[in-house]
């Protein structure tokens, strides 16, 4: 059975995120030796106060308090910490499984209306894209040359020899099928009916 929120009885906070559905078999949260690595790539961090390291180093010091950090919501699930990491830990596993169990609590429901937008935008295009929300932030952070890339995108890649980013015709048809038959459409539309009530 599946748990739906962390029990705090428990006092193993490590515990709960390892045995976690969301978390890997390998999850390498125990071996996780503080080396900064997660951090020193992560684009969240560079942008904000949210930092893998610390995350990670809290669920290890069973501080519980981190359940209701704000920072948690500024990891964009990229997994270049995952990808970084000497050791096959993924704080994005572990932030994922954080913020899940905290998505009973009626404040956070809030915090992913703006995440909705990338369900949107795999109905729409096939793919993950940057919600709209989020792009004043981008110009603001990068200037003009984020600019530039959103518009000369598709130029881009084929002057480096790469297909179109958005997905089209009978692919997108078929990750369309996908996402309504894997009940990833159902589960967003309940999700947005949920955040607006």
């Amino acid at each position: 059975m599946i748990k739906k929120e962390i029990n705090p009885k428990s006092n193993k906070l490590v515990e709960e995120v390892k045995k976690d559905y969301r978390a890997s078999q390998d999850l390498g949260i125990k071996r996780c030796m503080q080396c900064g690595l997660c951090t020193s790539n992560c684009p969240a961090a560079r942008h904000s106060n949210y930092d893998p390291r610390e995350i990670v180093k809290m669920v290890l010091d069973d501080n519980w308090e981190l359940l209701d950090n704000p920072d948690l919501w500024n990891c964009f699930y990229c997994y270049t910490c995952q990808s970084n990491c000497p050791v096959n830990n993924s704080p994005c596993q572990v932030n994922q499984v954080l913020r899940q169990k905290n998505l009973h609590k009626a404040e956070y429901k809030i915090k992913m209306k703006e995440f909705s937008a990338y369900g949107d935008s795999y109905l729409d295009f096939g793919v993950g894209s940057m919600p709209k929300a989020f792009f004043d932030g981008m110009v603001k952070d990068y200037g003009k040359s984020y600019v530039d890339l959103k518009v000369n995108l598709e130029d881009i890649r084929h002057e480096l020899g790469l297909e179109d980013y958005n997905i089209k015709g009978k692919a997108l048809e078929d990750v369309r099928n996908i996402l309504k038959e894997s009940g990833f459409k159902s589960r967003l539309k309940k999700f947005k009916n949920a955040k607006e009530s």
